[in-house]
């Protein structure tokens, strides 16, 4: 029988203590959490998600969002340029890929979708990362219903707007309460989300870019670059 590893302990008592504390208030909804040696990461319920921020916020001093962001941790599929963008066409699983078999890194996870939060206490100088799963999540934009969600930390912290609209836009995740997810970079007609991993990367050869677009000749041909309108 192999002895399992011990738990790393936490970089600082204060980190040991954030954790502790998180999960008094948390109970169940607090999932798993891990240290490494400068770090401490803890997971948490979809259904804890919002709890979890107001209790780091008012009760553990951890005041400052630095960021809000997604994650997707489908295995890259190896698009090339002749895979268009079908967003009536369900990407398929790569073999070894799926639900439930996801390899999400520190403090585990259960989904495709995480979102992950980075909270710091300016006074103390330490800071904590939160993360949740929040759903496997369709490539078709068109059925919002089922896509990831989660609810939106813009009731705690007025900074967490612009950084829920941007994973909204660029991986799918609802953010449900937000005031307002509406595009940050891309045009309103613009299909997909660029930074799923079923994402074909060489887009702007398969689908018209919106607006101008600059078309370089290849060496040899007899035109040279031409302004185009796509």
């Amino acid at each position: 029988m192999v002895a399992a590893e011990p738990e790393t302990p936490p970089p600082t008592p204060r980190h040991g203590e954030l954790v502790a504390a998180l999960g008094e208030a948390l109970g169940a909804d607090l999932v798993s959490h891990a240290y490494s040696a400068t770090e401490a990461w803890v997971r948490v319920a979809p259904a804890g998600w919002l709890q979890a921020g107001r209790v780091a916020k008012e009760h553990l001093g951890l005041s400052y969002l630095c960021f809000i962001s997604g994650i997707d941790w489908l295995q890259n599929p190896g698009l090339g340029g002749e895979k268009a963008w079908d967003p009536d066409v369900e990407a398929s699983d790569p073999p070894g890929d799926g639900p439930g078999r996801w390899k999400t890194g520190v403090a585990g996870g259960g989904t495709r979708f995480q979102v992950f939060a980075r909270l710091a206490d300016l006074t103390r100088h330490v800071g904590l990362t939160l993360k949740v799963d929040v759903g496997d999540g369709p490539s078709d934009p068109d059925h919002p219903g089922a896509a990831p969600r989660v609810a939106s930390w813009v009731p705690l912290f007025r900074g967490a707007d612009w950084h829920e609209r941007e994973a909204w836009e660029m991986y799918g995740i609802e953010f449900e309460g937000h005031p307002g997810l509406r595009h940050l970079y891309l045009p309103g007609e613009f299909e997909g989300f660029p930074l799923r991993k079923d994402f074909p990367l060489l887009a702007r050869e398969v689908k018209p870019w919106p607006g101008f677009v600059n078309v370089e000749g290849l060496p040899g041909d007899d035109d040279s670059a031409e302004d185009v309108e796509a």
